[in-house]
Formats: C-alpha cells, structure tokens, sequence
C-alpha cells in the first residue's frame, strides 16, 4: 500500500483545522496529514495537538515560529516527507477552497493514470471558481497565460496550489534551490518538474473561495511570481539534484 501524505500550511486557521483534517480521514483512500503550522497566534496548533491524540498514526504536526512563507512551508515539508518515506506527497490549502474528495483523483492520476505530477486545475475545462471576486479571477487566469507564454510549459493553472508530487519527482531535484517563496512557488515547482522530463497532468476541479478566515494573498506575492517566472528559463541547470 503507498504512503500518502497531505501537507497543509496554516496560519491563524482555527475555523477550519478540525474540519478539514476530518474531512480527509474520512475519505475512502487512506491519507496522512502534516500540518506545517507558522505560529499561529490563534491556536490552530493546539487543536491540532488535541486531533493528534485521536490519531497519533496519520496526523502530524510541524511547529514553525513567525510566518515563513508558502513555499519555505512546503519545502519543509518535502524534506520531512521524503525522509519517511513517503510515495505521494500532496499540497492541499486548509480553508476548503480545495475539495479533500479531489485527492483521489489526484492520487489515482499518479497511481494509475502514469502522470507524475498531478495537478487540481481551476481552468482546464473553462473557468471553475467559485465565490471570487471577477477581478481576482482575471488576475489568475491571465497569470496562467503569462506563465504560458514567458516558459511554454503547456499548463492551464500554473499557480495552482492543489497538488500531487510522486516522490521521485521531489528527490531529482534540488530541492534547496527553489528561490520563490509566495505563490510563485507554485510556478517555480511545475515548471522545474517539466523541464526536469516528468509528465504533469492537469486534472479539474472546482475552486470554491474560503468560507471561513481570512486569505493571505497580497500584491508583494503576485510582485514576486511576475519578476520570478522571467528569470525561470535560465535558472534550469540549477534545479538537477
């Protein structure tokens, strides 16, 4: 049976922890979770603490102090995960704007479907978001284009945060050279898979914008994704573990 693992970064997150940790052990596949919490100050760690005595096996819990950044969280956590051995690692937002039931079909894309990046896609058939403003929707999309256009790579929603890493992917590369930390990650990571040679596939879902807490995006994000993706077609070479 392989090793699955959910890492979900969370920041002043009390609203959701219990919900979405349920809502993934709950599902048919068995899944892990690691929660990679930065600090919190409004205790989403200590519920996190108290569903650990539930589930002492499948529920994991990374303490960091201050807030580090999306990326620095995820790289973390591969780290943590690839240590364990672990098959496939999954990224997966805590606030419910990714749907706990898509990590089947992002697994079995993986699993059976031979892709070894699989990728929840907001826009693949159309545009599947739910609850967003219109001029949040454009600025996504059109990120997508510019990511298109600036690298080739052939990917509809290059930001997406919805994911499924077959470990393999994780180990060839350099892991340590990932410099974007905000949602440029996100881009940064596919596109360094791609040209690494793996095979990505796009699987849509729905995107529903959070219902609960509040969203950490900021313009110094988008800032950093829009300067960081010109410079991703020449950074290459350092990305080979």
């Amino acid at each position: 049976m392989d090793k699955n693992i959910v890492i979900i970064p969370t920041y002043n997150e009390k609203e959701n922890a219990e919900a979405i940790i349920k809502a993934v052990f709950s599902l048919p596949e068995r899944f892990e979770i690691l929660v990679i919490d930065d600090g919190s100050p409004d205790g989403t760690a200590a519920i996190v603490k108290r569903l650990q005595t539930e589930h002492s096996e499948r529920l994991h819990l990374l303490e960091r102090s201050g807030k580090l950044g999306l990326g620095t969280a995820y790289l973390t956590g591969f780290d943590w995960a690839l240590k364990r051995g672990y098959d496939y690692i999954f990224e997966m937002d805590a606030d419910f704007s990714h749907n706990p039931a898509d990590l089947i079909e992002l697994y079995r894309a993986c699993r059976d479907g031979g892709a070894d990046v699989s990728i929840g896609s907001r826009y693949k058939t159309g545009v599947n978001v739910v609850n967003w403003p219109i001029g949040r929707v454009i600025m996504s999309y059109y990120a997508s284009v510019y990511v298109r256009l600036v690298t080739r790579m052939p990917i509809k929603d290059a930001t997406a945060g919805f994911i499924c890493y077959s470990s393999r992917v994780l180990r060839a590369m350099r892991l340590d050279r990932i410099r974007m930390k905000g949602y440029g990650f996100q881009i940064e990571m596919k596109y360094t898979a791609w040209r690494l040679g793996f095979r990505l596939e796009e699987v849509p879902i729905i995107f529903t914008d959070r219902k609960a807490g509040n969203s950490k995006m900021s313009s110094g994000i988008f800032g950093e994704a829009f300067w960081g993706v010109l410079k991703l077609p020449f950074r290459i070479y350092k990305y080979r573990a």
